[in-house]
């Protein structure tokens, strides 16, 4: 087997070769597609190439895999060798990658296939959309706290009789320029975040999983990719806590000889889209009767909102990793909701409108929208009558699941935490 290692650049990549004990360098290959489908075609069966995860390098191992091609693509959050070398250069960190790849020591990250890698560049372009059409409103809020304006007298002073009061205001000369700016901006990102909602739901209806997520009440069709688009394949993660470790949702914890563990904040490792998304959901479920709200109530009146907020988003990890590996919808959900998220998902994806014809959507009707709503409030009712149940049972006071400082800086107890030989 020979080893290779590719230092990849923006114009080329410094190639290195490991074969026989030997380490040498091979070269530049230039970063285009052409390119590096002739050095592809150049390899043989049973060669392996190591490269780092790059800008591109989804692309490049793209184009080794159609060839036959292992491609093992390394962690660089973990390739200090590389990173703290005392000499750095592109000839010697090809070589780095080549000799850690031979010997087995190299971190490999998992690569997704290209529907999970389309996913993310279609949500993270949303998510990166919203953020600056937030900042060109806030620009826009700032333009009428700076000359004393009163607040806007809608709701939304982005809409059409929010835009008419916004005409109406007498600013100077700068400030009206700033404000229809901002104006123009948010007009031509709203078109923009259009156009990839409608992909998105195309790609959406394709994909069973996302279409099971979003039977959970709170989780919309954008909460539902980008937690795909960032795990790819749930069975990659053989049990929930991993999951949530890979979110960042899991707290940090010190500990060192016989002293107590101390947890921490969450390490917030990972890519921050699905969690932040997972958070904005914790506080949806405030709103929906359900055993969500009833944990989410419950640590809150211990802990306070923002942790509760922290600790619902990680319960909604778990919960999200069985429907997926149950390949099961969720048991306490609402029907008819689930049948209007599907129903909009069409329409954005260009389903023609079929109005006047009963049951297309399945949720209009307030008498099985309120028969649902009493199923959810019952539902909620039996999880803290269970919880006190096993409250007044007297829980054992082993594992971390029966802690009470959990996510606290306090020291643990128990079983919890290492015992002294």
């Amino acid at each position: 087997m020979r080893a290779f290692g590719l230092d990849v650049h923006r114009d080329f990549c410094e190639v290195a070769i490991a074969e026989g004990g030997a380490i040498r360098s091979a070269g530049r290959v230039a970063t285009r597609v052409g390119s590096l489908e002739l050095f592809a075609q150049s390899l043989v069966a049973g060669d392996v190439v190591a490269l780092e995860a790059t800008s591109g390098a989804d692309r490049i191992v793209s184009l080794l895999q159609a060839n036959g091609i292992r491609v093992v693509v390394a962690n660089s959050r973990k390739l200090r060798s590389i990173t703290e070398a005392k000499a750095k250069t592109d000839r010697l960190d090809a070589r780095t990658l080549a000799r850690l790849l031979v010997s087995g020591l190299l971190d490999e990250v998992w690569t997704p296939d290209e529907r999970t890698r389309s996913l993310r560049r279609l949500t993270n372009r949303r998510e990166r959309l919203v953020r600056a059409r937030t900042r060109a409103k806030n620009e826009a809020h700032g333009v009428l706290a700076r000359n004393l304006c009163e607040r806007p007298p809608v709701t939304d002073a982005f809409g059409k009789a929010g835009r008419r009061w916004l005409a109406r205001l007498d600013l100077p000369v700068d400030e009206r320029l700033t404000l229809d700016g901002c104006l123009r901006q948010v007009d031509f990102l709203d078109a923009e975040i259009a156009a990839l909602d409608s992909e998105i739901a195309r790609a959406a209806l394709a994909w069973p999983e996302v279409l099971r997520l979003m039977t959970v009440p709170g989780v919309n069709v954008q909460t539902a990719a980008t937690f795909m688009a960032a795990i790819g394949d749930i069975r990659r993660f053989p049990s929930p806590r991993k999951l949530v470790s890979y979110l960042g949702l899991d707290p940090r914890v010190r500990q060192s000889g016989s002293t107590p563990a101390r947890h921490g904040r969450i390490s917030k490792a990972g890519a921050s889209e699905p969690r932040h998304m997972l958070g904005e959901v914790a506080w949806k479920v405030m709103l929906t009767p359900g055993p969500l709200r009833a944990f989410f109530e419950r640590v809150r009146a211990r802990r306070g909102p923002q942790v509760a907020a922290t600790a619902t988003a990680r319960k909604l990890t778990v919960l999200l990793w069985h429907l997926l590996t149950r390949e099961e919808d969720y048991a306490f959900a609402r029907p008819a909701m689930t049948r209007n998220k599907v129903r909009r998902l069409e329409l954005l994806a260009g389903a023609p409108a079929q109005k006047g014809r009963k049951g297309i959507a399945g949720g209009k009707s307030k008498a099985v929208f309120e028969a649902e709503r009493e199923l959810s409030r019952q539902a909620e009712a039996a999880y803290r009558r269970l919880v006190s149940d096993w409250r007044s049972s007297g829980p054992p006071k082993a594992g971390a699941g029966a802690t009470p400082g959990r996510a606290s800086s306090k020291p643990s107890k128990g079983k919890a935490t290492r015992q002294t030989p």
